[in-house]
């Protein structure tokens, strides 16, 4: 069954870095369009970032745009978010989520921005 599982979250200071994985299995991987989304208390869920089956198409969220980079690599069935200075407004809940006919997520991860 299609399985996606996130890691790297974390709790970092404003201005810090976090990388986020998210290991894919049951699908053919290489195939699929991929994005993170994000969802915070109170707030509505937002896609941070997209790319295409072959990495060769991405883009991103205005809010993320110049700090994050998504990424992934089809050999290793693996997408990351590389984030960079961290402002407390990116707290939340990050899923990965993959484009099969239906749009597939993982269990999340917490990242928390805090001094």
């Amino acid at each position: 069954q299609v399985q996606l599982v996130e890691s790297g979250g974390g709790l970092v200071q404003p201005g810090g870095s976090l990388r986020l994985s998210c290991v894919a299995s049951g699908f053919t991987f290489s195939t699929a369009a991929m994005r993170w989304y994000r969802q915070a208390p109170g707030k509505e869920r937002e896609q941070v970032a997209h790319i295409s089956s072959t990495g060769g198409s991405t883009n991103y969220a205005d809010s993320v745009k110049g700090r994050f980079n998504i990424s992934r690599d089809n050999a290793k069935n693996t997408m990351y978010l590389q984030m960079n200075s961290l402002k407390p407004e990116d707290t939340a809940v990050y899923y990965c989520s993959a484009n099969i006919g239906l749009w597939y997520r993982g269990q999340g991860t917490q990242v928390t921005v805090s001094s």
